[in-house]
C-alpha cells in the first residue's frame, strides 16, 4: 500500500500543478484577448490617423511609396517587424497608395467600414476600414493572422518555460517539507520497531503533535490490554500448576494403592477415594476454566433478553446430580422476572459457583435456596445454606484465590468466591457474603442495581 508521504506528495504535487495549470490558462486566456484588443485598436487608429492625413492633403496619394513606413522598434528580420500595411482606394477601385511591404492586392473586399479578415496572396489578414467619401478614398490598414498567433505562441512559451524549470524544483520542496513535517511519526514509528516481544510499557509521554497524540494513546491503552492479557496468561498457569499439582499427586498415590492392593476391600477404597478425586480434580479444572473465562470477558456482547429466574433454574438444573449425590435439595424461589440483557453467561458462572459452594459446605437433608429480591434501585440474587458458616478471618480471605474456609465442611481449591467477586467486578453488580439471621449458614448476595447493564432498568 502506498505511504502517506508518498500519497500526500502526489496529492501536493497534482494539487499545485493543477494551481498552475488553471493560471497558465487563465493567462492565455486573458493574454490573448488584451493582444487582440490593443492590435484591434492600433488597427483602427492607424486607419483613421491616415485617413485623416489625407483628408488635410498631408499625405498626396498616387504612388505606391507615397505611405511612409513607420519608423520599427525591432530589426528588419524581426518576426514583428513590418507587422502593420497600410492601402488607400478610390471607390472606382483604384490603387492610390500603399505602405512599403504592403501587398498589391486589396487587404479586403469588404464594402463597409470597420474590421474584417481576409486571405491575401495566401495568409489570413485582419484589416480595419474607414471610407472618406467627401476625398473618394479607402484606407485600409491591416496586419498578418501568423504574426498575432506568433505573438500568442510566444507568451504560451513564456509561461511555460518558467513552470517546467520550477515544479521540479517546488516538488523537491514539497517532498522535504513533507519529510520534516512527517519526522515525530516516524520517530514514534521507529519507537515501536525498537522494542521487543516482551516489552509491554507504556510509551514515555514526551511531547507530541496533535495529530499523533490519539494514536499514542491508544497504543499505550492497547499494550495495557495485552500486559493484562498476558498476566492474566501467567497467573493462570501459577494458579493451574499449584492447585493440580496436589490432585494429580493423590490420584496417582490412590491408583498405585489400587494396583498393588492385597485384597479386594483395600482396592475398593482406593478405587473410591480415586474417583472423589477425580470429581475434586474435575470441578478444580472446571472453576479455572471458569475463571479464565471470567477474566477474559471485557465488553458485553449483546444477548436476547432472559428472566433472572430461568437463568437461575438453568444454573439449578445443572447441578442437580451434585446436589443429590450429596443428599441436599435445591429450591428456586419465586420472583426474580428482570429480564438480564448482557453479560448473561458470567451471570450463571457466577450463581453456578455460589450454589456449588453451598451445596458442598450443606449438610446431608439440607436446603440450599435461591431466591430474589427486587427493588426499585436493584435486583438482589440471594443463594442461601445451611452449612457451618464462616468466621472473619474466612470473610476477609475469601477475596483471594486459593484460599479455604477453616468452617467449611469440603475440600476445596477456594476459587469460587474469587470467580464470583470477578465476575461481579466485570457485570458491575455487589457481591455481598454474611451469615444467615435464623441460624447457622451462609447467604450470598449478588446485586443488579437498575442500571447496571445486566438487569434491564424498564423492568
Amino acid at each position: 500500500m502506498i505511504s502517506i508521504r508518498a500519497r500526500l506528495f502526489l496529492i501536493l504535487t497534482a494539487a499545485t500543478g493543477a494551481i498552475w495549470l488553471s493560471a497558465f490558462l487563465w493567462i492565455q486566456h486573458s493574454t490573448r484577448v488584451e493582444v487582440e484588443r490593443v492590435l484591434d485598436a492600433r488597427l483602427a487608429e492607424a486607419a483613421r490617423m491616415v485617413a485623416s492625413l489625407v483628408a488635410e492633403h498631408r499625405i498626396e496619394p498616387g504612388a505606391a511609396s507615397a505611405i511612409p513606413a513607420a519608423p520599427s522598434v525591432f530589426s528588419a528580420d524581426h518576426d514583428y517587424a513590418r507587422q502593420i500595411s497600410c492601402q488607400i482606394w478610390q471607390f472606382d477601385g483604384a490603387l492610390l497608395g500603399r505602405s512599403r511591404g504592403a501587398p498589391v492586392a486589396k487587404l479586403t473586399e469588404a464594402a463597409g467600414e470597420g474590421f474584417s479578415e481576409s486571405m491575401v496572396e495566401g495568409e489570413p489578414w485582419r484589416v480595419y476600414t474607414v471610407a472618406d467619401p467627401a476625398a473618394g478614398v479607402r484606407v485600409m490598414v491591416g496586419d498578418r493572422l501568423t504574426v498575432r498567433q506568433r505573438l500568442a505562441r510566444d507568451v504560451r512559451t513564456g509561461l511555460v518555460l518558467p513552470a517546467l524549470l520550477v515544479l521540479p524544483a517546488l516538488a523537491g520542496l514539497i517532498w522535504l517539507a513533507l519529510a520534516r513535517g512527517l519526522a515525530p511519526l516516524d520517530r514514534f514509528t521507529a519507537g515501536l520497531e525498537a522494542r521487543g516481544p516482551a516489552e509491554l510499557t507504556p510509551l514515555a509521554a514526551t511531547p507530541a503533535p496533535r495529530e499523533i497524540a490519539p494514536l499514542a494513546e491508544a497504543v499505550n491503552g492497547l499494550i495495557g490490554r495485552v500486559a493484562a492479557a498476558r498476566r492474566a496468561e501467567r497467573d493462570f498457569i501459577a494458579y493451574a500448576a499449584h492447585e493440580l499439582k496436589t490432585p494429580l499427586a493423590g490420584l496417582k498415590a490412590q491408583a498405585q494403592i489400587a494396583a498393588r492392593a492385597p485384597d479386594a476391600a483395600t482396592r475398593d477404597r482406593a478405587l473410591a477415594r480415586l474417583e472423589g478425586g477425580v470429581s475434586r480434580t474435575d470441578r478444580l479444572v472446571t472453576q479455572l476454566l471458569d475463571l479464565a473465562r471470567v477474566e477474559a470477558e471485557d465488553a458485553p456482547r449483546p444477548e436476547p433478553p432472559a428472566p433472572l429466574n430461568r437463568l437461575a433454574r438453568e444454573v439449578a438444573q445443572d447441578l442437580d446430580h451434585l446436589a443429590r449425590a450429596r443428599d441436599v435439595r435445591l429450591r428456586v424461589g419465586a420472583g426474580g422476572g428482570t429480564p438480564v440483557r448482557e453479560h448473561q453467561l458470567l451471570l450463571q458462572t457466577a450463581l453456578r459457583n455460589l450454589v456449588e459452594n453451598a451445596i458442598q459446605a450443606s449438610p446431608a437433608g439440607a436446603v440450599v435456596e435461591i431466591g430474589f429480591v427486587e427493588t426499585g434501585r436493584e435486583t438482589r440474587v440471594e443463594v442461601s445454606d445451611r452449612g457451618a458458616g464462616f468466621s472473619e478471618s474466612d470473610a476477609g480471605q475469601g477475596e483471594g484465590r486459593f484460599r479455604r474456609g477453616s468452617g467449611a465442611g469440603y475440600v476445596g481449591s477456594g476459587l469460587g468466591l474469587s470467580i464470583v467477586r470477578t465476575a461481579a467486578g466485570r457485570m458491575g453488580a455487589g457481591f455481598v457474603l454474611a451469615r444467615r439471621a435464623d441460624g447457622p449458614g451462609t447467604v450470598a448476595s449478588l446485586s443488579l442495581p437498575a442500571g447496571a447493564p445486566g438487569a434491564d432498568p424498564s423492568a
